[in-house]
């Protein structure tokens, strides 16, 4: 190499010392001009999160009125962003049916950066890459991002570079699955759960109700490290008695018990829970019946081997899963043996309870499926 190169680069040590000291003036002229402004920007850059933060999620009683999820995610990015001042981000121009508008911030455009809407207009990919680019900064900015679930084939790619860069984006999908109804197949989502609990490095969510929303952005925001894509439904859920952000945050848990040994474990999620609940009390006196609330199969895959066997019994062969999507990859959990009510098709255009009963996924259809396996 020659000394010259040498040279030129071993100057710039000198004049980046410089600069760092010049920053530093600046910063402390700041800081004694705009002290608050100054806390703030020193918390973002910290990369840690305020303290107390998780305090603001909303938590939900049976008593509480049942709402689509996509509006429990609403409430929590509106909970969240006095709080959390990096949250930042916006729809591919769906932000009425996505619901992610934070409603006391205007939109972040030129002449208004001090506002955290993004509008990133028809272009899934490109938001995605946009969200990527602002979480590679590392100025403590925590970005989300939202279309139609269906609409991930779009942003695909930029979501596995999320996961493969380990950027902690938040992806909001809504419409969730043939609850979509008369928008028909070409918008309903069938294989998307299957194809992103495959993806290495991100945790795909899908809860019920109003405290599983919770929990689902508690780790979310937690997660700076992995991407979390959370599906969302149209129609509206119960606040289950059982359901909970500490449930969430294992992955699994279970909702509803029996005494002793269960003889069929019945495992839900996200709109499909309050089947698994209603199938067990319809049970009642033809066997014991646990209930199970899957909303993140990554977390509970994670959990040391003795909760999982809590909430799992390996001697408990008997296993229903519920889920409108893809039975692919249900075997984990249910075994060989268990069975699946779901669907393994693509839709049909129709209000979301014709198409629940055409295809199936109904309490009864639960019911018959833990009664075939005693």
């Amino acid at each position: 190499m020659p000394q010259e190169v040498y040279d030129a680069m071993r100057s710039n040590v000198t004049k980046g010392a410089a600069a760092e000291e010049q920053w530093k003036a600046a910063m402390a002229t700041y800081k004694q001009k705009y002290p608050k402004e100054a806390e703030e920007f020193e918390g973002l850059i910290s990369q840690k999160l305020p303290a107390g933060w998780e305090k603001a999620l909303p938590t939900y009683t049976p008593e509480d009125k049942p709402l689509a999820t996509r509006q429990y995610s609403q409430i929590m990015l509106n909970a969240l962003a006095p709080v959390l001042p990096g949250l930042i981000g916006g729809s591919a121009d769906l932000a009425p049916s996505n619901l992610t508008l934070m409603k006391m911030f205007g939109d972040f455009q030129k002449g208004s950066y001090q506002e955290r809407n993004v509008r990133f207009g028809v272009r899934e990919h490109g938001m995605g890459a946009i969200c990527n680019g602002i979480g590679l900064h590392n100025s403590g900015l925590i970005p989300y991002c939202a279309t139609f679930y269906i609409f991930t084939d779009y942003m695909r790619s930029a979501m596995r570079m999320s996961a493969l860069s380990e950027v902690g984006v938040i992806y909001v999908m809504t419409h969730d699955s043939i609850g979509l109804g008369e928008d028909g197949p070409t918008h309903q989502p069938i294989e998307h759960l299957a194809s992103f609990r495959a993806m290495p490095n991100m945790l795909m969510m899908r809860p019920c109700g109003g405290n599983e929303t919770a929990g689902a952005y508690k780790v979310a925001v937690s997660d700076r490290k992995r991407p979390t894509t959370i599906a969302l439904s149209r129609q509206g859920m119960p606040n289950l008695p059982g359901c909970s952000i500490e449930g969430v945050e294992k992955g699994a848990y279970i909702v509803q018990d029996c005494e002793g040994q269960p003889d069929v474990i019945i495992i839900g999620t996200g709109s499909e829970l309050p089947m698994a609940i209603e199938a067990a009390d319809k049970l009642k006196g033809d066997a014991k019946v646990r209930v199970v609330s899957m909303p993140c199969w990554e977390l509970f895959a994670a959990q040391p081997a003795e909760y999982k066997e809590k909430v799992l019994p390996p001697a408990v062969t008997r296993r229903v899963a519920v889920e409108a999507g893809s039975s692919f990859g249900w075997e984990r959990w249910i075994g060989t043996q268990g069975k699946f009510i779901g669907i393994d098709d693509f839709g049909a255009s129709a209000p979301a309870n014709i198409l629940y009963e055409k295809y199936g996924i109904t309490v009864d259809n639960v019911v018959k499926a833990a009664k075939s396996l005693m």
